[in-house]
Formats: C-alpha cells, sequence, structure tokens
C-alpha cells in the first residue's frame, strides 16, 4: 500500500531532505510535483517542507541544519539564540568535524569552523525549531569557543557575552571551567572569570 506524501511529510515535523523523502518512498518526481502545485516549498536546495506550515521563525539556523545534520551552531549565532549578546549574526556560524568536508550552500551565508573531535563532541543540546532538530553548543560551551576564536570574533563581543550570560543565566562556574579545559583557553578565561565572580 501506498503512502500518502503528505502524511509522510507531517509524520516528519513538514519537512524533509530529499534523501530522507525518497528513503520514505518519495520520488523525486513526487516531490517536484507536489513543489509545482504549491503544497511543498522548497526551503533551500534538497530540502523540503509543507506550504501549509506557520513560516519559519529561524529560517537561516533551520535551513543550514536541515541541509547539514552534522553541523553544529556555534559562536556568534549560538550566543545570539541563547540571547547573550547584542551582535546580530550577518551569516550562521557552524562546527563542523575537523576532517570533514566544508559544507557548500548557496544562502544563508555561513562561517565555518573546524573543530578538533573532543571540542567538537561536548556541550551539545537538541532544540526543536519550527519542527526542525537544530544542534546549538550550550551557553557555557559557546563561551569557551568564543574565547579560542577570540582573534575571528573581537575580544569587545566575548567580553559582552560573558556579561550579558552572568546576568540573564545560572552562573555556571564548573561548567565553564571543564568547557574551557576542552577548548583549551583555560590560562586565557580564569582572568576574566575570577573579575566577574
Amino acid at each position: 500500500m501506498k503512502k500518502d506524501p503528505i502524511e509522510i511529510f507531517l509524520k516528519n515535523g513538514g519537512q524533509l531532505r530529499m534523501s530522507e523523502a525518497i528513503a520514505h518512498g518519495i520520488t523525486r518526481y513526487m516531490l517536484y510535483a507536489l513543489r509545482d502545485k504549491r503544497v511543498i516549498e522548497q526551503v533551500s536546495r534538497g530540502v523540503y517542507r509543507l506550504k501549509e506550515l506557520p513560516p519559519i521563525s529561524n529560517p537561516d539556523l533551520v535551513t543550514v541544519c536541515l541541509r547539514y545534520p552534522n553541523a553544529v551552531i556555534c559562536l556568534i549565532s549560538a550566543l545570539s539564540y541563547h540571547n547573550i549578546t547584542t551582535e546580530i549574526p550577518h551569516s550562521v556560524y557552524m562546527a563542523v568535524p575537523r576532517n570533514s568536508r566544508i559544507p557548500s550552500i548557496d544562502y544563508p551565508p555561513i562561517q565555518v569552523h573546524r573543530y578538533s573531535s573532543q571540542a567538537y563532541n561536548v556541550g551539545i543540546e537538541r532544540h526543536v525549531i519550527d519542527g526542525a532538530s537544530v544542534k546549538i553548543y550550550t551557553p557555557e560551551k559557546t563561551l569557551a569557543d568564543c574565547f579560542k576564536f577570540r582573534n575571528k570574533i573581537g575580544m569587545d563581543v566575548v567580553l559582552e557575552a560573558l556579561k550579558l550570560y552572568k546576568s540573564r543565566k545560572k552562573f555556571d562556574l564548573k561548567k565553564l571551567l571543564m568547557f574551557s579545559e576542552v577548548c583549551r583557553v583555560k590560562k586565557i578565561m580564569m582572568p576574566y572569570l575570577e573579575a566577574t565572580i
């Protein structure tokens, strides 16, 4: 018995990558026909969602994470998600394992950072945004990463994030120290952490 493509979309949060759709028995031609009939829309190359769904609240993060399920949102994009920066990310900052291929995508603009296996795998939270599972580093891991990449994002951004973290989140020194060791920035972070305690 053939499954209804719309039911398959609904069971998967209303959006699918082409490879997922094909694995569920939806052919490329069915996808294109549904797109042409305006039942589904193409969010990005190879990513489709039901047109009837409410507009995506954070289309850039959702698009990147649907296209690249191994990507983890990091640095300024993660700070922005956790509401501990006043910076507006002009691209999606994403972490990938050191030896993986760098994703290429037309839109949204991305900034890819390669992480060692240990630094990449720790501190990941999964958040459901508009039905899509999005991997984002915790605020504490993000702060440690920001200290590590301080020359690329600017020390003023890092210090503002630390200040906002202290005022808006539960200050967790133990986690901050743990992630500072994983990211090998403990000596750099310590004076700033001591000043904020």
